[in-house]
């Protein structure tokens, strides 16, 4: 199973996450205290979904 990476940056979102800046092959996203890294592919798998939740602090929801 796949999730989609617009899925993933609005659970982000939702939990009070916001872009910082746009680097060469990921988007950084924070909270004020964690930057997060997400590559711009269009599918994680649900691993690697649920391991950048976990680095964002969040439940693992994939």
């Amino acid at each position: 199973m796949s999730v989609s990476r617009r899925y993933l940056v609005k659970y982000l979102e939702s939990n009070g996450f916001r872009l910082l800046r746009e680097g060469a092959n990921h988007s950084i996203y924070t909270d004020g205290q964690k930057a997060i890294p997400i590559k711009r592919h269009r599918q994680f798998d649900r691993i690697t979904a649920n391991e950048l939740c976990k680095q964002a602090g969040l439940a693992p929801k994939y």
